[in-house]
């Protein structure tokens, strides 16, 4: 059985180095983008990054749902800072 005091030296450590985020191969974050860069998802959402800050702010200009939807996702839309993006053009 751990003590007390190992137990607590091993939740500091873990949260001191804290989770490394790293993007997939050949992929970059939304953050990493230059704002002004046209740029396409995985799923193939295509959008213009606008403005950063905690979140992206983006102006979708294509995406793959029924046409029904596209009134809701086309547009600015804010979405995250984390969003894994493979095609870009500044």
């Amino acid at each position: 059985m751990m003590r007390k005091s190992t137990i607590q030296k091993l939740v500091d450590k873990a949260l001191a180095d804290g989770p490394k985020a790293v993007p997939s191969k050949g992929m970059k974050y939304l953050k990493d983008v230059p704002i002004g860069s046209m740029f396409e998802t995985k799923l193939g959402t295509r959008g213009v990054l606008i403005e950063l800050h905690a979140n992206a702010k983006v102006v979708i200009l294509h995406s793959n749902c029924s046409k029904d939807d596209k009134n809701y996702y086309l547009g600015k839309q804010i979405i995250s800072e984390h969003t894994e993006v493979y095609k870009w053009v500044e």
